[in-house]
């Protein structure tokens, strides 16, 4: 394990005005590193999230944002510190991992559906497998959730047939169909053109609206503007600055300035 660098200052914290009751924290980060080799991807990482909020993750390539976001649902370990997500200790190294992913969806920017399935049954597979529902249930809860992300007209098609929009909306509708309390998305429009992206970020401001619990990893500041409750500058490896939408336009570090100048 690497050497834990010093702490830094805290980050660049604004007032954000509640625009309701609060929430319990559903999510927590204490003091997270994380290093790759000689390479320390996280120093020291702390912020919380309460239920119902959607938290945009901004940054720069390698500001250690994905890996924040990876280490929430246990994809990666950290090297110290602490993560609780709805209840559960994610740093246990006795934690159960099929109980954490049934608390936690998370969505790639690649799809990964099933080439060899349809729709329905990509989205049934972890209804079936994982909740141990009968085919019956899981058809149910299945066409429920793509209704929600507006595909249940291609239950039947396949993933080939399908627009990348429409593929990434079926990834999401798989998340929803297992009913998590914490939704992370990792970049999931890069990969798309403006008119599908459009497309999947309506499916994700519609599941905000709708009180659902997430964490973004975004290029998209207007919509992590108008979208997120808080907004979320790493830099370095590092919180940086943490404020509401309005933070991008008067942003207090010449970091965070640099940072938005350059996303022009």
């Amino acid at each position: 394990m690497s050497a834990i660098a010093k702490p830094e200052p805290a980050p660049h914290l604004r007032p954000v005005v509640a625009s309701r009751e609060p929430q319990p924290v559903i999510v927590k980060l204490d003091q997270v590193y994380k290093s790759f080799g000689d390479n320390q991807v996280l120093k020291g990482v702390s912020f919380e999230v309460a239920r119902g909020e959607m938290i945009a993750i901004i940054g720069a390539s390698g500001s250690g944002k994905s890996t924040a976001l990876r280490c929430i649902d246990r994809l990666e370990t950290i090297d110290s510190g602490s993560i609780e997500v709805a209840g559960i200790r994610v740093d246990d190294p006795q934690v159960d991992l099929h109980k954490l992913r049934r608390e936690v969806g998370i969505v790639f920017q690649s799809y990964n559906l099933f080439p060899h399935l349809n729709v329905l049954e990509n989205v049934m597979l972890a209804l079936r497998h994982v909740k141990q529902q009968d085919k019956a249930e899981a058809r149910r809860v299945a066409l429920a959730a793509l209704a929600q992300v507006g595909l249940d007209e291609k239950a039947n098609a396949y993933p080939e047939q399908l627009s990348g929009g429409q593929q990434q909306r079926v990834a999401i509708a798989r998340s929803l169909a297992m009913a998590p309390k914490v939704m992370l998305f990792d970049e999931v429009t890069s990969a798309l053109d403006p008119q599908l992206t459009g497309e999947v970020l309506r499916v994700m401001e519609d599941l905000a609206a709708n009180g659902m619990t997430m964490l973004l990893v975004t290029h998209e500041m207007n919509f992590a503007k108008r979208v997120a409750d808080r907004i979320i500058y790493m830099h370095q490896g590092r919180v940086w600055e943490v404020g509401p939408g309005e933070m991008l336009d008067h942003p207090y570090t010449p970091e965070l300035q640099a940072f938005l100048a350059a996303d022009l």
